[in-house]
């Protein structure tokens, strides 16, 4: 019976340990993945989803877990691997909830509404523009199951950096670099009607002011900009939020590579 309940121990004991290993990567992405870290939801939350989430993604990969490392420096490397694996995978998603705020401000100082600021799911105040696209794209992101692609996601990034290994800082700063750099390159993409339009007001207004200097053109197109670009957004604000989920799901599905 002793022999048992050792037997017993052990197990529970290598259970505990492969579930903390993945409560390692998932908390330290938890803090910084779209919808749900972001600062309006509660730490307490956060920590509920987190646990959440290693109890789904445990199962699926705890075959492939490395043991327990002995020592302390082991065990301390180990936790930094895992954690920094965490953070950096949660920081490239992130950029996609950083796409959708600067798409808003381009689009808001084109449009001459960047004065007027809402409320934010950040810690920042937007532009009114910048609110309404981030609240509508993470609202759109969780109807289409985010969560589920999410952990998906989670048990294939075991696959890409296996659990222990702490990511060549080479790998961190090339792909770094190229998801920063099609972060800018989307927003200014989801920002490109504002932009076109902020080209035709400026060019009009200019034709307008050298046929009639004596008319203050500032004072009548001031309105007009204002208006045509909450029109415009009522028109394109589907349209951005649903390109904007696309490349979301591309990069989960496929991450690091074309989409």
């Amino acid at each position: 019976m002793i022999e048992d309940l050792m037997a017993t121990l052990s197990l529970a004991e290598g259970a505990a340990w492969s579930a903390f290993v993945v409560f390692l990567r998932v908390g330290a992405m938890m803090a910084l993945l779209p919808a749900f870290g972001e600062t309006v939801v509660p730490v307490r939350v956060r920590l509920a989803l987190g646990l959440a989430f290693t109890a789904i993604i445990w199962p699926a990969i705890q075959a492939g877990l490395p043991a327990q490392p002995s020592g302390a420096i082991g065990l301390s490397g180990f936790v930094l691997a895992e954690t920094g694996t965490g953070v950096f995978l949660g920081l490239v998603l992130r950029l996609f909830v950083i796409t959708l705020q600067v798409a808003g401000t381009i689009a808001a100082q084109s449009t001459s509404l960047s004065q007027i600021f809402g409320g934010t799911a950040g810690a920042d105040p937007l532009p009114a523009m910048g609110h309404v696209l981030l609240v509508a794209g993470l609202a759109l992101a969780a109807l289409l199951d985010l969560h589920v692609r999410v952990a998906q996601f989670l048990i294939f990034s075991y696959e890409l950096i296996p659990a222990g290994h702490m990511i060549s800082p080479q790998i961190v700063a090339e792909a770094g670099v190229a998801e920063i750099g099609h972060s800018f390159a989307l927003a200014f993409t989801l920002a490109a009607p504002f932009l076109v339009a902020s080209l035709l007001y400026n060019v009009t207004l200019g034709v307008i002011n050298r046929a009639m200097p004596q008319l203050m053109v500032a004072f009548v197109g001031a309105p007009a900009i204002t208006a045509g670009g909450l029109f415009l957004l009522l028109l394109t604000a589907p349209v951005i939020v649903g390109l904007w989920s696309e490349e979301l799901f591309g990069f989960l599905r496929a991450p690091f590579g074309p989409r």
